[in-house]
């Protein structure tokens, strides 16, 4: 069982702080390296475009989208691609 980790971020106008799991800490890091964008910069665009729901569920929502996108089948030949040629293969998918 994991333990919720807060950690606050800047939105545009206010300071807030969102509870996640570890995971959800790990897989949102990555997608910032991804991204090459901060924090900071991805939780002010999941609170612009979220309806109703809260930011911490927003952004859970945004990193499930995020690598579910990243798991279609192009996504797939480009990992094994990869692999085969030794491009840059780190365990990650």
């Amino acid at each position: 069982m994991s333990t919720l980790i807060s950690r606050n971020v800047t939105l545009a106008d206010r300071r807030t702080s969102i509870r996640l799991e570890p995971e959800m800490w790990d897989a949102l890091t990555e997608i910032c390296a991804r991204e090459g964008r901060s924090l900071h910069d991805i939780c002010a665009q999941v609170d612009k475009e979220r309806d109703q729901s809260g930011l911490t569920a927003g952004v859970r929502v945004f990193i499930l989208r995020y690598f579910r996108e990243a798991a279609t089948e192009e996504g797939h030949v480009l990992a094994s691609q990869r692999r085969t040629d030794g491009g840059g293969h780190d365990g990650q998918a």
